[in-house]
């Protein structure tokens, strides 16, 4: 028996031979694949079963139930199998076993293993409504390495998760920081957090413009990860939007379906955190930083206000013409700063625009930038092996002449339409490398469970970035 144990979810896998203690079982397999390890009884129901044409099935049997899934050459369609069995468990069930071959049955257990991610900490009742399945057994061909692989994945999505449904009263700027250093433990990654004074010694003028309306102090978290026989000779920079809450500022946002779900804004940060972190767990061959800027936006104190010229950390002027634009004030300062690294590409994700998700609603992410094609194409490749997909947006030279100001360098809005593309073009000045800009608005908070895609933070763009980065360089 071997078992594996992740460091941030109480869950683990033991592969065995005997199964026949175990009440509720899976077997996976189809006509060509008969799974080991199932006896008589099963194969008969089994046989039965794929002469059918239903895909998933649950059999009450004896006094437990074994669960029939059709081997399917679609890696998705098995793991909203996984999720459909997850969601058709009883809450009470300790120990599950799973039956099956080959990467599809990895496939199975990693959208059942997503699909089990639950927020529960703010309930009173929180131990009864839990799932308290703590084992799964596996019984066939399943790669020992890819199912530590699935632990590691889940780990980082579900951090991912947490710190994006987490309410600003518990996770401020500085709180976050904390949270990415106790990620970091147990790890090869070097933290190193920069507070206020030493963000104001850095004249970081947009982190700090954002930040004036608040009464916690902003951070700059800086995490680098140096994978063994990296293949990048110059790091990759994951810059992620950090703003734990955002009102609007003096450009207050309206309530309804907006300013209610914007604890969400940090999404971008803890898609870079939880990235680089997965990237650590699997020791991946990689040189990676990522620089998280972070504070909340809101109209107290001396808050930043429409009209306003800040001058940024590279010495370009910004107009502010609206304090709700603020993601890309701080990610401005980011991006500038990655300039000390002579960093090969430089990545950053954000929560950014409502354009993007009016243009593709929550099933991708909006992404673009003047990286060379090959980066992109790869970054494709891993969003359909991830289903995390993007949608590679176009970044002409025209659209940055909506960003130029009157009475500074630049302005921090662009017109009524293209919203998600001239913000690129904001964010592309402050960045000298190539570059790949990610606007995740639209999936990083789901206002309900899409299969293993759970109710709230999705912890959009871990898997995403992972899948690119393993592949890296050559997707």
């Amino acid at each position: 028996m071997i078992t594996f144990v992740t460091q941030l979810w109480n869950m683990k896998f033991n592969i065995d031979k005997d199964l026949g203690a175990i009440k509720h079982k899976v077997i996976i397999g189809n006509t060509e694949m008969t799974p080991d390890g199932i006896n008589a009884e099963e194969n008969e129901l089994f046989v039965r079963f794929l002469e059918g044409k239903e895909s998933f099935v649950v059999l009450a049997q004896l006094d437990g139930s074994t669960t029939l899934v059709k081997w399917e050459d679609n890696a998705e369609k098995m793991r909203k199998h996984g999720a459909s069995l997850r969601s058709s468990l009883p809450k009470d069930v300790v120990d599950l076993a799973v039956i099956g071959n080959g990467d599809v049955t990895v496939d199975f257990l990693e959208g059942f293993c997503l699909s089990s991610y639950q927020f529960l900490k703010y309930f009173k009742d929180k131990e009864e409504k839990e799932y308290k399945l703590t084992t799964i057994h596996l019984n066939g061909g399943v790669d020992e390495q890819k199912i530590k692989e699935i632990e590691s994945v889940v780990s980082a999505v579900f951090w991912s998760r947490d710190m994006v449904n987490e309410p600003v009263s518990f996770l401020n700027a500085d709180q976050l920081a904390h949270e990415i250093e106790n990620l970091s433990k147990h790890t090869s990654l070097e933290v190193s957090v920069l507070e206020k004074a030493q963000i104001e010694a850095l004249k970081m003028g947009g982190l700090l413009a954002v930040n004036q309306g608040s009464v916690d102090q902003p951070t700059f978290t800086i995490v680098e990860y140096k994978g063994e026989n990296a293949v990048n000779e110059k790091p990759i920079v994951l810059v992620g939007k950090g703003v734990v809450y955002d009102t609007g500022g003096l450009s207050l946002k309206p309530t309804p379906n907006s300013m209610d779900l914007m604890k969400s804004d940090m999404g971008g940060a803890a898609c870079m955190a939880g990235a680089i972190y997965l990237a650590a767990l699997q020791k991946l061959p990689v040189h990676l930083i990522a620089l998280i800027p972070a504070t909340d936006n809101r109209p107290g104190l001396n808050a930043y206000a429409p009209g306003d010229v800040v001058t940024m950390f590279n010495g370009t002027t910004v107009e502010v013409l609206n304090t709700d634009a603020e993601g890309r004030m701080i990610l401005a300062d980011a991006l500038s700063y990655s300039k000390k690294f002579d960093p090969e590409l430089v990545i950053d994700a954000a929560t950014l625009t409502g354009a993007a998700v009016r243009a593709i609603g929550a099933h991708g992410s909006v992404v673009m930038g003047n990286a060379e094609d090959h980066y992109f194409e790869a970054l494709e490749k891993a969003g359909n092996d991830a289903h995390e997909r993007t949608v590679r947006f176009p970044f002409w030279d025209e659209y940055a002449e909506e960003m130029k100001s009157p009475i500074a360098d630049l302005k921090n809005l662009g017109g009524p339409t293209a919203g998600m593309i001239t913000a690129g073009k904001f964010l592309e000045h402050f960045v000298d490398s190539p570059y790949i800009h990610i606007d995740l608005a639209g999936p990083a908070y789901i206002s309900a469970a899409d299969a293993y895609r759970t109710k709230g933070g999705t912890g959009v763009g871990v898997r995403l970035l992972y899948h690119f980065l393993k592949n890296y360089p050559n997707g």
